[in-house]
């Protein structure tokens, strides 16, 4: 007797649970499409090995500049790419005077990856 009303509940579970997983994936994927579209505009590119490897030589080349983003202490400190400057990110905006007055410059920052 009690299997009956037991077998109901447990299909009205498991047609619930299907129903909120299908709407989680879908509202998920709505999420990340959102999210890679508002990051979209944020980069013009990402740098691949080979830029940096055609730069980040001693002479600098003409028109590049390296800009370290990461903490003087104890990052930048305790090794950085040679000609490379360093710019923290939280001290950005007082130390734009670094910036080259040639907007042409190819400018190629690099940091400690996501924090």
């Amino acid at each position: 007797m009690l299997k009956q009303p037991l077998k109901v509940w447990m299909a009205a579970f498991f047609a619930v649970l299907i129903a909120l997983a299908s709407g989680c994936s879908t509202t998920s994927a709505t999420a990340a499409a959102k999210a890679e579209t508002k990051e979209a505009w944020q980069y013009h590119s990402i740098a691949d090995i080979g830029l940096i490897q055609a730069n980040a030589v001693v002479p600098q080349p003409e028109g590049v500049l390296i800009i370290d983003s990461r903490p003087y202490k104890p990052k930048y400190v305790n090794g950085h790419i040679p000609t490379a400057i360093n710019m923290p990110f939280s001290q950005f905006d007082k130390m734009t005077d670094k910036l080259p007055a040639d907007k042409n410059t190819l400018l190629i920052f690099y940091c400690g990856g996501p924090t």
